[in-house]
């Protein structure tokens, strides 16, 4: 490799215009491939198979209309006065426009629907009384029915006397041997009497057919009073929902899309916030959730702009000329936007969230100014003593270009190893990542190279460059300067006067357990883990979305501003009636938990067997009482055996996708840490130095973390980082955040640890080697150190919620690994074994490859100087960023 790198080197220095403008035509068709087939970048994320995924492809059959995504429009008067009926006409005139925009399914009018639900339940309250009117009336009824059938009998009664006494006069008439005589004035009377009965028995029909239609509305009055009383409950337990906040002063206008959150076009995002803005109602302030306004973060502000300009100001007190700071600075930028348009090209065919190609930004211009500033750095050392620029080019890339390759491989490795987590939009951001490091380390190898051949000696400053050519007119043949022996031995410093000397071991013993002790306390606060997607109370107390959030949690309750969906799968193929029965059986179920505050029914499907539940929690979508709730809300299936639940909705989504990357976190940790033992045992061919290196990076990470919760989830320095609002930390920081310290940990790992070995191989005693590879790689490894620092801190103070504890993590995460377990923590404890950090069983030696990260054997085979004058500094020299084997 260190071969192939130093003829790489070569060629691109030879043809530097040529490879210059390769890569401009590369970053040109980024940028076209970007335009041409850049898509959305969605403000939200999701993962196929979790319980929240499974519902809403559920609803997305059974009931369409409650599964697409939704958002929310929060109308305030400024005056805090109650709105005008003119102001409440002209938000509903934007709501109906808003229904027009291309991708919006509906955008409900909150004072319509106020009024609805009030017409609804004064109509409970109507058909209660007029069902008592009822009652009473059918009471009435009964009574005047019965009197008629008193009546009736009494009717009844008097025929059958008359009967009997009619039938008593024609047996006396008969026994006189009259009855002929009176047989017609007995006849008349019998058939006044059976005239009597015929209409008695008429009237006795009519009244039972008045019995039965009474009592058949009777019937029906009950059918509609257990009707009326079992929709009821569903009203009180909704009654806390509104769309207009009590005293008239707020409302909040539901929007819900034809598609699910993640793919909403931004630009059915904007043209629905124009609507609002492009004509907004007189003396009403109009705010937007998260959902709706939540879109591509700024991907270059003030903040990122100030840590680019540290990072200049370091790379000139380093280099000492313009022209050496600008070389890294430009190479990455070139870098990072082929990268960054290359990733963007794709999310057109990709669903990508809008995090992932700031990360990328984030990445590749850290590590692209670090890769490059190597190269440069050890191309000028290599000019100061003496070299020609081709050959100290070619030479420059070799070296340090192979240990820029090996470093960006390990940082390569373990961003695409964030795959294995199943997790689509984090191995996603591993993939980008990946890219930007790997386009990194092309340019570092091709481009710098290139531009250095440009520049020529002008990389010097003016001093550097009379100082060398006053050296080499005075310089006689045959120096006779220390020899390369002599320095790696380590008995005597470059300048002759002063003897390298081991550090002691009680400062080694002090300096390893007042590490350990300061990492261990400041990652205390990582016990205290919570991790969710931020919601509008963690944004910036300006913004739309922040004014949205608190507008809601202070009229309508902070729950209101994270609703669950409860779906309920019911059983068999149930009437009109039983669905109403078994909505109102499981919305009781729902709202007797702990933490409900209200629940309303959403929803039917067309064959009345899935029905769809609103559940308001008592707090914010981000609390701990939210997700517990729930879990306890899954915990209830099945309901009365039969009736199984499932929870979606955006609150839900977010809990499901931290318990999912919390489960993911140890196995992606497993497989960084082996690989690093793997890495660093081919490097440094010894078992010791890889298990402390790797350990002292687990203490990093969770100093890191530990410093991320104290900030900003407890809130400390929270003035200081913009933290307006502490919450839970965002979800995919922790698994993210392994990937990328452990390859920069490597790298800084790399840079002092080979120079350490270096020595040692050379001859230098154990605890000698460790100051001389510590001072050959300090003064690199600080400047590449606060390079990414500020890089990663500039974007500490991004606008987005989601960047800025990412910027911090990283930014803290190299400062503690860099100077406190890289410089200070590994070394000692080096120190304290001795000889026995090289160990390595004789049978794991044999099988090994050598790797010579360091190009040793190409330097051995293109000596680029006299033997006589190579400089000794480099393996002793504390100025010199990385080590040399000895040349002769």
């Amino acid at each position: 490799m260190a071969e192939l790198l130093y003829r790489l080197g070569r060629a691109c220095a030879r043809r530097a215009r040529t490879v210059l403008a390769a890569w401009l035509a590369v970053l040109v068709l980024a940028g076209a491939a970007f335009v041409a087939f850049g898509g959305t970048l969605a403000s939200s994320f999701s993962i196929p198979g979790t319980p929240t995924a499974e519902v809403t492809e559920r609803l997305q059959t059974a009931l369409p209309e409650a599964s697409g995504g939704s958002g929310t429009v929060v109308f305030a008067t400024e005056d805090g006065s109650a709105f005008t009926p003119e102001q409440e006409a002209e938000i509903s005139d934007r709501l109906a426009a808003a229904e027009e925009v291309d991708g919006v399914e509906t955008a409900v009018d909150p004072f319509a629907t106020q009024a609805e639900l009030a017409d609804q339940r004064q109509q409970v309250e109507d058909g209660r009384t007029q069902i008592e009117a009822g009652r009473a009336q059918i009471e009435d009824g009964r009574t005047q029915l019965a009197a008629g059938q008193e009546q009736l009998d009494a009717a009844r009664a008097q025929l059958d006397e008359g009967q009997t006494q009619l039938d008593a006069a024609r047996a006396q008439a008969e026994a006189a041997g009259a009855l002929d005589q009176a047989a017609p004035q007995l006849d008349a009377q019998q058939a006044e009497l059976d005239a009597g009965r015929a209409e008695l028995d008429a009237q006795a029909a009519t009244l039972d057919k008045q019995v039965t239609a009474l009592e058949d509305q009777s019937t029906t009055l009950e059918e509609q009073s257990a009707q009326l009383e079992l929709s009821a409950p569903l009203l009180e337990m909704a009654s806390e929902i509104r769309m207009v906040s009590e005293d008239g002063s707020a409302a909040v206008a539901s929007v819900t899309f034809t598609e699910p959150n993640m793919s909403i076009e931004q630009q059915t995002k904007d043209d629905l916030v124009a609507v609002f803005t492009d004509d907004p109602v007189e003396g009403v302030q109009t705010d937007f959730s998260a959902d709706i306004t939540q879109g591509v973060p700024q991907v270059f502000g003030v903040g990122e702009a100030i840590g680019l300009v540290v990072a200049a100001i370091v790379l000139v007190v380093m280099l000492g000329t313009l022209v050496g700071a600008g070389l890294p600075i430009l190479t990455a930028l070139i870098g990072v936007g082929i990268g960054a348009l290359a990733a963007m090209s794709l999310s057109g065919v990709v669903e990508m969230s809008s995090v992932t190609p700031v990360l990328g930004l984030m990445l590749g211009l850290a590590v692209g100014i670090d890769y490059s500033l190597f190269i440069v750095n050890r191309h000028r050392r290599q000019l100061k003593q003496g070299d020609d620029v081709p050959e100290s080019i070619a030479l420059a890339n070799g070296t340090s270009g192979n240990a820029v390759v090996f470093a960006g491989a390990t940082v390569l490795i373990a961003l695409l190893a964030l795959n294995v987590t199943g997790i689509p939009f984090l191995g996603l951001m591993g993939t980008v990542g990946a890219l930007c490091v790997a386009i990194a380390v092309l340019i570092a190898v091709t481009l710098t190279p290139a531009l250095l051949s440009m520049i020529g000696t002008r990389i010097l400053s003016r001093r550097e460059r009379a100082a060398l050519a006053g050296t080499e007119a005075a310089e006689a043949p045959g120096g006779t300067g220390a020899t390369a022996d002599t320095a790696a031995s380590g008995t005597t410093a470059p300048d002759g006067t002063k003897p390298v000397r081991p550090m002691s071991t009680l400062r080694a013993v002090g300096t390893a357990i007042l590490a350990v002790v300061a990492l261990g306390v400041i990652a205390l606060p990582a016990l205290d883990l919570r991790t969710n997607l931020p919601d509008g109370s963690s944004e910036a107390h300006d913004s739309t979305q922040y004014r949205a959030y608190s507008t809601i949690a202070e009229q309508f309750g902070e729950g209101t501003n994270g609703p669950l969906l409860v779906v309920a799968d019911l059983p068999g193929e149930p009437t009109e009636a039983e669905a109403l029965e078994y909505q109102v059986n499981v919305a009781e179920e729902l709202f007797a938990l702990d933490d409900v505050v209200a629940v309303a029914p959403i929803g039917t499907s067309e064959d009345r067997t899935v029905a769809a539940f609103q559940v308001v929690p008592a707090e914010g979508p981000t609390s701990e009482s939210t997700e517990e709730l729930v879990h306890d809300l899954r915990a209830l299936e099945p309901l009365d055996g039969d009736v199984t639940l499932g929870v979606a909705g955006s609150a839900s989504g977010n809990i499901d996708i931290s318990d999912k990357l919390a489960q993911a976190l140890p196995i992606y940790l497993a497989v960084v840490v082996g690989l690093s033992l793997v890495i660093l045992v081919l490097v440094f061919r010894s078992i010791f130095v890889p298990v402390v290196a790797t350990l002292g990076f687990i203490l990093s990470y969770f100093a890191a973390l530990g410093g991320v919760v104290a900030i900003y989830q407890w809130g400390w320095l929270s003035g200081v980082f913009g933290v307006e609002t502490p919450g839970p930390i965002l979800n995919f920081l922790p698994t993210i955040l392994v990937g990328i310290l452990f390859g920069l940990a490597m790298d800084y790992q790399l840079f002092l640890g080979s120079g350490m070995r270096e020595a040692y191989a050379h001859g230098a005693p154990a605890r000698v080697a460790i100051v001389q590879g510590v001072r050959a790689g300090r003064a690199v490894v600080t400047a590449a150190a606060i390079i990414m620092i500020s890089v990663f801190g500039g974007f500490v103070f991004s606008h987005s919620a989601m960047i800025r504890p990412i910027g911090f993590a990283l930014a803290f995460g190299v400062l503690v690994d860099a100077f406190v377990v890289r410089m200070l923590l590994v070394p000692a404890l080096m120190h304290l074994v001795g000889d026995k950090a090289w160990w390595l069983p004789r049978w794991l030696d044999r099988i090994l490859p050598d790797v010579d990260v360091e190009g040793a054997a190409l330097e051995r085979r293109h000596p680029h100087h006299p033997a006589g004058d190579a400089d000794p500094a480099a393996t002793t020299d504390p100025g010199a960023t990385e080590p040399e084997p000895a040349r002769g």
